[in-house]
């Protein structure tokens, strides 16, 4: 049986995303590494959340908490390339545990969410693979996305409204649109006739 190492964003996102690994016939463990999370109490709930969900599905779990600051420093002011910034910083270590634990590849439940550029993070993942020499399993799991969402009622998970990171809240408290580039979508204004 191959050993999956599982980058984890969320519980509810590793709801659908275990059980599928689990599916093909893979051992799953899963790593929380995730300094992009801010506010500190949002923070606090996903890391809680999914302790709460790994003992459920008795999943083994590493926490490595990382600090906000290291997500700063890797993404700088950089907030066209943030993505790919923070998926690096996120997957590189999960490629790095996976080598050092022996295992034969990584993943991440980055890849249920369809608000997730999975083009970029596919590309970021690959050159992660590269750079550690650890095997990178892509599955497009977002069909799994509304399953997820039932699962993550079942366990009692807390749901998030952003993606983490504090550009993305901001985003979602102004109502801002951002095209894929970072670039936010103005609105036209329509003179009255």
């Amino acid at each position: 049986m191959a050993n999956l190492l599982l980058h984890t964003c969320c519980g509810p996102c590793a709801t659908y995303s275990v059980e599928e690994w689990r599916r093909k016939g893979l051992e799953v463990a899963a790593l929380w590494y995730n300094p992009n999370i801010h506010p500190w109490h949002e923070f606090i709930l996903r890391r809680e959340g999914m302790v709460d969900l790994a003992r459920s599905l008795e999943l083994p779990l590493d926490i490595q908490e990382g600090q906000v600051t290291d997500y700063f420093r890797r993404v700088g002011r950089d907030r066209v390339g943030r993505c790919a910034h923070c998926f690096s910083l996120r997957l590189g270590e999960t490629a790095r545990a996976a080598r050092e634990w022996g295992l034969d590849a990584f993943s991440t439940t980055l890849l249920i969410s369809p608000y997730q550029k999975h083009e970029l993070l596919q590309e970021v993942a690959e050159e992660v693979s590269r750079r550690y020499k650890v095997r990178f399993l892509y599955r497009d799991l977002r069909p799994g996305y509304q399953r997820s969402r039932q699962l993550a009622r079942q366990h009692g998970l807390y749901r998030q409204k952003h993606c983490g990171c504090i550009y993305s809240l901001r985003e979602r408290l102004s109502g801002m649109q951002v095209r894929d580039d970072g670039t936010p979508v103005v609105a036209r204004k329509v003179a009255p006739r």
